[in-house]
């Protein structure tokens, strides 16, 4: 390849702006990629499927070399996704596998193998909702939680996908 091919790169976008910066892009004329997930939200009164980014914060984008710093004047662009100091190439063939995948696939979830033990954890969903907690035990796709209320401590298995990793 020579150095004025175009490369696919990972931009990150502020929160909830990946479609508003692939729209921008496109409005420019730049090759881009938002993979879009389909997935049923249940509301009160109504079951409604929507499209939602697969990558929270991220849109992927192709251009050349020398006119990949132009784009991060486009509203809603933070930067590039980097790897050891430079903006990360991505090869087609993980493109053409991401929209093989959401072509087959609906309600596909996209999670972060980071889930340890002695790790903080914010339950996302249920009872507990909202109480924070550490890690205790992994076990498939269940994590035992150890959650501290009202001076005793509680712990239950949780499905990792109701939980979250706290950054400090």
């Amino acid at each position: 390849m020579s150095s004025t091919s175009p490369y696919w790169y990972a931009l990150h976008t502020r929160p909830r702006w990946e479609k508003k910066v692939a729209l921008l892009l496109q409005d420019k004329g730049i090759e881009n990629y938002c993979p879009l997930n389909k997935v049923m939200r249940q509301w009160s009164d109504r079951k409604k499927t929507i499209l939602e980014p697969l990558f929270k914060g991220y849109v992927f984008v192709q251009v050349e070399e020398a006119a990949k710093w132009e784009l991060l004047a486009i509203n809603g662009i933070v930067n590039y996704v980097h790897w050891l100091g430079k903006p990360a190439r991505i090869q087609n063939s993980e493109i053409d596998t991401i929209r093989r995948f959401l072509h087959e696939f609906e309600e596909v979830e996209v999670t972060e193998n980071n889930m340890a033990v002695n790790k903080a954890v914010l339950v996302k969903q249920g009872v507990l909702m909202n109480y924070r907690g550490i890690v205790l035990e992994l076990h498939g796709n269940k994590a035992k939680v150890r959650i501290e209320s009202m001076g005793i401590q509680l712990s239950a298995y949780f499905d990792k996908k109701n939980l979250e990793i706290v950054h400090s």
